[in-house]
């Protein structure tokens, strides 16, 4: 239950809070100006970062009051927020960058106790690192990392998705390994990623900033080397397939530099995303592109866990080189996507689909409705506390109806992100006990809500709206997740419940913004939930 919370928490903190953010930063002008160097073409806010950290860390300070790691990681993401906080209003210098960084590594690694002390049989049986030089490899693995994903960030939604897979396959690893404060801390960066992600998929309206790139870098690589540096089966090397795609493009960049004779830290357009960008895909493409790279090493990395450490370490060393003298092949050749004007004409089966757009929205208005009912019809008798709460969110509704019709939407979207967790984790404790044809139905729906969300955010002609983003993969990776056959009974069922929980926010998101104000379908869904759990409780 202290999972499930702190995801929805996180969830709903950022949710609230980034646009609010936004529109702060809009009116004092704390922009992100367009440059040479940078891919977006106007002023964009980067404060998301500052709502991504406070999603994250107040379900922690709640759930983890009394846990030291989560102290020491607090004390930490404090520092580096402060100093994140502070270039990115004050662009201040690499070198005091570098001094928050270096500090926050020093507080997990004496207070949290995080330190590389094994590399598994990459050494002599027996050999034990130094202290000395295992304190400065610590050192250097969580700075270097740190800025990892902080250079990473220079496409709509790159950072944020790939810190989303590498910190929620961490989080499953220490869920499995019984690594609780590790799992809180995943679990709340998760979802504080994925309420971030709504605002900065392609185009994106407000970055992340250094607040929240190093943030997730230093969350990333704290959380890794604490789960695979203790008395574990895990494999030492693991953190370097889950986070190896950034560690390569963030050496090879700075190993480009110094060749040129330029400083590592200079800014250029020589990342991989920039290489993509060269070969003719476009942001959304090149994201994508990125996205199935790194689930690739994750998968790799997840089932390989166990292993030989030389087993990982040269599956990753061939990763490597296959996307180095992929690259290099292209730059050599000139090679380039060639568009035309076919090749961005709709399909015949795109055609037909977009005739059909009216039909595959009706069906999207009224199955999302009809989920919201049958996840509260399923949970079964709530007690007196949840029926007076129903009872005051429904003359809440009819009162914002009445009264401040410009605030229905928020009201809407809150209640609904308020319904859902409840609904969802009841329903999934009464379908343990049913025939397996009972679950398999449920489950259909969900899938089937996925599919209508894609593909109305995909064929939608309106100007304003969801649209359909590489966010779109991702919450296919977050369904398939539960239903790989690697995972537990535990992690199974978790995985059921949080999966259904963002399928179900995610169509809040596609479908509230294509209804423009007309919401009555999804308003009868909300009220219909909040009467029937009053109905079962007077039953």
């Amino acid at each position: 239950m202290e999972y499930l919370s702190t995801l929805i928490l996180a969830i709903l903190v950022t949710s609230l809070t980034v646009p609010l953010l936004r529109h702060l930063a809009l009116h004092f002008n704390l922009v992100d100006l367009p440059n040479e160097r940078k891919v977006h073409t106007q002023p964009i806010p980067r404060v998301g970062g500052v709502g991504m950290a406070l999603g994250a860390c107040l379900p922690l300070l709640f759930w983890g009051w009394d846990n030291s790691f989560i102290h020491a990681y607090l004390c930490a993401a404090a520092v580096l927020i402060v100093f994140g906080i502070a270039d990115d209003l004050l662009d201040i210098s690499p070198g005091w960058k570098l001094v928050g960084q270096i500090a926050a590594a020093c507080i997990v690694i004496y207070l949290g106790r995080v330190q590389i002390v094994t590399f598994g049989m990459l050494l002599p049986e027996g050999f034990l690192i130094p202290e000395w030089i295992s304190l400065l490899l610590t050192l250097i693995a969580i700075v270097g990392v740190t800025n990892a994903i902080n250079l990473a960030d220079g496409l709509d939604g790159l950072a944020g998705g790939i810190s989303l897979l590498c910190i929620a396959t961490i989080g499953l690893l220490a869920w499995q390994g019984g690594e609780e404060n590790l799992g809180l801390i995943a679990i709340a960066l998760c979802g504080a990623i994925f309420g971030f992600l709504r605002y900065n998929t392609f185009p994106a309206s407000v970055f992340m900033g250094d607040t929240g790139s190093q943030l997730l870098g230093f969350t990333a690589i704290t959380i890794a080397l604490s789960l695979t540096q203790k008395s574990t089966a895990l494999s030492p090397v693991v953190p370097l397939l889950i986070l190896g795609f950034p560690i390569l493009d963030t050496v090879t960049v700075m190993c480009g530099r110094i060749a040129h004779k330029r400083s590592p830290f200079s800014a250029d357009k020589n990342h991989f995303h920039h290489n993509l960008l060269e070969l003719g895909l476009r942001q959304p493409e090149s994201v994508l592109v990125i996205y199935m790279i790194q689930v690739s090493l994750i998968v790799l990395a997840y089932t390989l866990r166990f292993y030989s450490d030389l087993l990982l370490l040269g599956g990753y060393l061939i990763f490597s080189a296959l996307v180095l003298t992929v690259f290099n092949v292209c730059r050599l050749y000139n090679w380039t996507l060639k568009r035309d004007a076919s090749f961005d004409t709709p399909k015949v089966y795109m055609l037909w689909l977009r005739r059909h757009i009216k039909s595959i929205f009706r069906a999207l208005c009224g199955l999302y409705p009809v989920l919201l009912v049958l996840t509260v019809l399923f949970s079964g008798r709530p007690s007196g506390q949840v029926a007076m709460t129903a009872a005051l969110f429904l003359l809440l509704m009819v009162g914002i109806r009445l009264a401040l019709p410009h605030r229905f939407e928020v009201m809407l979207k809150s209640l609904v992100y308020i319904i859902v967790p409840y609904g969802v984790f009841l329903t999934d404790e009464w379908i343990v006990g049913q025939p397996p044809f009972v679950e398999w139905g449920y489950e259909s729906l969900f899938i089937l809500l996925v599919l209508l969300c894609i593909l109305v955010s995909k064929l939608t002609r309106r100007m304003v709206g969801f649209k359909s983003t590489p966010l779109d993969f991702l919450i296919i990776c977050i369904v398939m997740m539960p239903l790989l056959p690697i995972l537990d009974e535990n992690s199974h069922r978790m995985g059921h419940v949080i999966a259904r929980i963002i399928i179900m926010y995610y169509g809040c998101e596609v479908l509230i913004p294509e209804l423009r104000g007309r919401y009555r379908v999804v308003t009868a869904g909300v009220a219909a939930a909040l009467l029937l759990v009053l109905v079962r409780w007077f039953l």
